[in-house]
């Protein structure tokens, strides 16, 4: 250990910032890995500041901000998805990683029976569910049951009734959110769960009006869930 005693400040600092890339590489989860990642990014800024190591100061001033903002986005989309899932069931947290696409009248964006690859947030215009003839308002998302699905494969027709645009975003994306938070996934998945239940109330109370509202004698025709 007699090397211990030539140790400076600055050896010091070089051996953290080692210590502290090797443990970042370790991380499994993008919470914990931004965390060392700003550290990691502040000892080394700090040792090339000393060492006037102006490739390395100008990496680790890029990275530091670039580290920051992605851990506040991260615990700001945990925050959002808890507050949803306690409350109305709104998916308007996973606006900032959905793609605007516009759509035309007559326009169909998945039909029953198809691959689901992706879900839709509906922005504008007017959309309806063909097999169920349930029109959607703005704001709403659909197509998320293909995600649940055990063969991805879509259970609804939904069409476009007036121009408008809407948001999508690919299973592959909310995978990648899943996995690099377990945190994201457990409320995700609780909160498309609720979401299932809520339709399935909904059909079922049609199902019970229309059994009412029909004669003895006439068949009433099963709703199909979304």
């Amino acid at each position: 250990m007699a090397w211990l005693h030539g140790l400076t400040w600055l050896d010091a600092l070089a051996w953290l910032a080692a210590v502290l890339a090797i443990t970042g590489s370790a991380m499994r989860t993008i919470i914990p890995l931004r965390c060392i990642g700003i550290a990691t990014n502040a000892v080394s800024l700090t040792y090339a500041s000393a060492m006037r190591l102006y490739p390395s100061m100008t990496v680790n001033l890029i990275l530091l901000p670039l580290n920051a903002v992605r851990l506040y986005q991260m615990i700001r989309l945990i925050r959002q998805v808890k507050q949803a899932s306690k409350s109305d069931l709104s998916m308007e947290w996973l606006k900032p990683f959905m793609t605007r696409r516009k759509v035309k009248a007559g326009e169909i964006l998945f039909a029953k029976g198809d691959s689901a690859a992706c879900m839709f947030y509906t922005l504008s215009g007017r959309y309806r569910l063909r097999e169920l003839d349930i029109e959607l308002r703005q704001g709403q998302v659909v197509g998320e049951m293909g995600f649940m699905s055990p063969e991805n494969r879509r259970t609804q027709t939904l069409e476009c009734m007036e121009d408008g645009e809407v948001l999508n975003i690919s299973y592959d994306e909310v995978r990648q959110l899943y996995f690099q938070n377990p945190e994201f996934g457990f409320y995700f998945l609780r909160l498309t769960s609720e979401r299932m239940f809520k339709n399935m109330e909904r059909l079922e109370a049609e199902l019970a009006r229309l059994k009412a509202a029909a004669p003895d004698h006439a068949p009433v025709r099963q709703a199909v869930s979304a």
